[in-house]
């Protein structure tokens, strides 16, 4: 298990409003450190269910009421979601989401194709904690400047590993390396069966390394009702900031849901 240190939440909630300084990579998604190791593979070598697969991940399905690009959910009720891209580490990974579980919060997982190669055990974790799954491409490359072929590629083989793995596509799609998808991933997760593309309204920057105290303090100063929350498996910052957060969360009558509840 990842061993977590002691830090000073007193003082990490005292300086709630500060912000992370610059030193940030490209938006949304970590350049190095927590991406896959494994090489791509065609749809058809996606790992096959563990015994004893949990019942089917939902379906996605639309939300009238929202864009065809979501940031956020409604401003006038107490929730938010936290999201993580799923990679990396798989311990890191089962301490985030037991830490959630323990404060009574569910989490949204948009999963990486390679890493659910990896791991594909992970995929009856995360459904059977009652988080939401989804997808995250296949390989975590750089999907809007990909030539059209290959972009449905990345979204169709996540979503074919997903299928195999939990019975469902997955809730929710969200491009690799960008917080928004153009209008050809766009057009391309729809044609998949997404019909939302998830963004979010709030940063944690934990991919870049700030430490765990401004990851703290750079959500909790920014969520409010209805926010969106981009963090990440695979650093160790997280799971010591997540308590933290969770308890402010909780103080504050915020309640961290699924994206799935967020939305309903």
């Amino acid at each position: 298990m990842v061993r977590v240190t002691t830090t000073d939440r007193r003082g990490v909630l005292r300086a709630g409003a500060g912000l992370v300084a610059g030193g940030a990579l490209a938006a949304g998604c970590s350049s190095t450190g927590a991406a896959p190791s494994a090489t791509a593979s065609s749809a058809s070598s996606a790992a096959s269910p563990p015994a004893g697969t949990p019942q089917a991940a939902p379906a996605p399905r639309p939300f009238p009421r929202q864009p065809a690009q979501i940031t956020h959910g409604p401003r006038d009720r107490p929730r938010v979601a936290l999201t993580f891209h799923g990679q990396g580490d798989p311990e890191i990974a089962r301490s985030l989401l037991t830490e959630a579980e323990k404060h009574g919060a569910r989490l949204t997982v948009l999963a990486v194709g390679t890493w659910l190669d990896q791991y594909p055990q992970l995929a009856r974790r995360i459904l059977d904690g009652g988080h939401d799954l989804g997808n995250h491409t296949q390989r975590h490359l750089d999907v809007n400047a990909m030539a059209e072929a290959d972009a449905r590629t990345e979204i169709t083989g996540c979503a074919d590993r997903l299928k195999r793995l939990t019975g469902s596509i997955g809730t929710w799609f969200r491009p690799s390396r960008a917080s928004t998808a153009s209008p050809l991933v766009q057009r391309l997760a729809r044609a998949a069966g997404y019909p939302h593309v998830l963004s979010y309204d709030v940063d944690s920057l934990d991919y870049t390394r700030p430490g765990a105290p401004a990851v703290t303090r750079k959500v909790l100063a920014e969520v409010r009702n209805g926010s969106v929350v981009s963090l990440h498996f695979g650093y160790p910052d997280t799971v010591t900031a997540l308590p933290d957060v969770l308890t402010e969360l909780d103080r504050r009558g915020l309640h961290a849901v699924t994206t799935t509840e967020l939305l309903s």
